[in-house]
């Protein structure tokens, strides 16, 4: 059985200034006029206290096979489809202000991000433009996004040990996935990767390749945020677009870790379900592709500049309250 997020290969414009389309269409970009921004809701959500974190050099490398308990109170669980109302964007609770206040004791970086995830996770298709250069996007009336760019340079851009083609939630946590170039013996792609880029947030944009293994994947999940979050590592925690399990099981479940561990949820799959198809191709797993050109209207009828406009976003919104900077209106 094939895996599900075998991406189409296509080259980026991190590789070069030519982008092959994929033969799903061919766009034409011309010079347009300015898009209405996508209108996001922000909303707050109540917060409970973290445990306290050893720093990640102190930590064992031996990966961990079950999850650890955080002491994380027990909250309302959602109700069954609440997820699907959240917003795209979210806002930041006392406790992920806690999260990153114990990173930045322990040395994490605070310019620094990781994503955790499959093919749609490397920079060929999320956010490697933001690093090669202003000629490879276009923010358009997002222009205010320029800070959090430049914030952040060099993880926009750069290859995570734990995003890798056919990831899932278990490849994140076993050491046969793990760059023995890079990691150290015992390590998992998960401790590799916190070890060696030292991150304040982590993108967690799993789901897609576990449909087959739901069994385990709340485990996994648990396992991979209470890592995350006793190394002072905020997650952000995102849906996704597809429904290959045809009862959004997976997405409620992602919602529902988001709502209990009082973490950032970015409800990709809201921003999404305006789009022609949902910004599914005819397979319904893949998003469709369009340039980062957040000023031309054809762009913006496509998943992938969707996709990459609402992670700055998501990006934008997290490290503001953090630093506690002036809001930005999305």
């Amino acid at each position: 059985m094939g895996l599900l997020a075998a991406c189409i290969v296509i080259p980026s414009a991190t590789d070069n200034k030519v982008i092959t389309i994929t033969p799903e269409f061919t766009p034409t970009i011309i010079a347009s006029p300015t898009t209405t921004p996508i209108p996001i809701i922000i909303a707050e959500i109540p917060s409970p206290t973290v445990t306290e974190a050893l720093p990640i050099e102190t930590r064992s490398v031996e990966p961990l096979l079950t999850p650890t308990p955080t002491g994380t109170p027990t909250r309302t669980p959602l109700p069954p489809d609440g997820w699907m109302s959240l917003p795209v964007i979210p806002s930041i609770s006392n406790t992920a202000r806690l999260i990153y206040q114990r990173g930045l004791e322990s040395g994490n970086n605070p310019k620094a991000f990781s994503k955790i995830g499959d093919c749609g996770s490397t920079p060929t298709w999320f956010l490697g433009d933001f690093d090669a250069g202003p000629e490879y996007y276009r923010l358009g009336d997002y222009q205010y996004l320029a800070d959090v760019i430049l914030q952040f340079q060099g993880s926009f851009g750069r290859t995570s040990i734990a995003s890798r083609p056919g990831f899932r939630s278990s490849s994140a946590l076993s050491q046969l996935w793990a760059d023995p170039k890079k990691c150290l013996s015992g390590e998992t792609p998960l401790t590799c990767e916190y070890r060696i880029n030292r991150p304040i947030i982590a993108f967690i944009m799993l789901g897609s390749n576990d449909v087959w293994h739901q069994d385990t994947f709340e485990t996994n999940m648990r396992t991979i945020l209470d890592y995350t979050i006793e190394n002072g590592i905020l997650p952000i925690l995102s849906t996704k677009a597809d429904n290959e399990e045809k009862n959004n099981s997976i997405n409620a479940l992602i919602a529902q870790l988001a709502w209990e561990y009082d973490i950032p949820l970015w409800n990709f799959w809201l921003a999404v379900q305006p789009l022609v198809t949902h910004g599914l191709q005819n397979d319904l797993v893949h998003l469709t592709w369009g340039p980062n050109t957040f000023d031309v209207p054809y762009a913006m009828k496509r998943a992938w500049p969707i996709r990459n406009l609402t992670a700055l976003q998501t990006l934008d919104a997290v490290w503001r309250a953090l630093e506690n900077l002036p809001s930005v209106q999305h």
